[in-house]
């Protein structure tokens, strides 16, 4: 009989995607997670710049996820960044309303094909203020814990483990990991170097919770 492994899909914004060499040195986590974890794991990131939990559904990403997807895969959600951003509508979603229903779409899709879903709140930016480090979307993280509560969903807290670590190392260091570093403007998106510790941290946070996955 021959042994399956499980794969992981990622399904999230500009801050996971994978990019191309030529945009070098922005990257996304999604394109350093594979290295923390045995070569039995295959990662499929889906995640695209721009899109909030709802348009990712509504262009049919979503829907691609679930037809590739299997019986003991994972699927790791991490929305939010777009969601927030009232100035453009097709892309807001109310966190306590619109937003919880996505992400029900989510866990809904990947349960349907017996695949686990992962929730994870969306990866802190560089916003520092009075010596400390600000979670810029403190409603979409609460709603993502009520439906992780309400769904009985795996939740990883990157939002909290983000902003923890970039207090560890403070801000002159944590500065290097975001594309501001280069450009003097963008406190958002993150540089090789950034995307490399964000994909740690988030194997870390994944090994907790226990799952039939192998890590190096």
């Amino acid at each position: 009989m021959v042994e399956t492994y499980p794969s992981v899909c990622l399904a999230s914004d500009s801050t996971c995607q994978t990019y191309s060499k030529e945009a070098a040195p922005q990257a996304g986590w999604g394109q350093f997670i594979s290295q923390y974890f045995t070569d039995t794991i295959s990662f499929f990131n889906h995640s695209i710049g721009g899109r909030s939990s709802k348009t990712f559904v509504e262009e049919g990403r979503l829907d691609a996820i679930v037809d590739e997807i299997k019986e003991g895969d994972y699927l790791l959600i991490q929305m939010g960044h777009n969601d927030s951003t009232l100035s453009k509508p097709e892309r807001y979603t109310d966190p306590f309303t619109a937003y919880k229903k996505y992400l029900r779409m989510y866990v809904d899709g990947a349960r349907e094909k017996q695949a686990i879903p992962i929730l994870m709140t969306p990866v802190g930016r560089l916003h520092y203020e009075n010596g400390e480090f600000i979670n810029d979307f403190p409603d979409y993280c609460e709603a993502m814990k009520q439906v992780a509560e309400e769904e009985e969903v795996l939740l990883i807290d990157l939002m909290s483990l983000s902003l923890a670590y970039y207090e560890s190392i403070g801000y002159g260091e944590a500065k290097t990991l975001f594309m501001v570093s280069f450009n003097g403007t963008d406190h958002t998106h993150f540089t090789e170097k950034g995307a490399d510790a964000i994909a740690c941290l988030v194997s870390q946070a994944v090994k907790r919770l226990e799952l039939n996955l192998s890590f190096k």
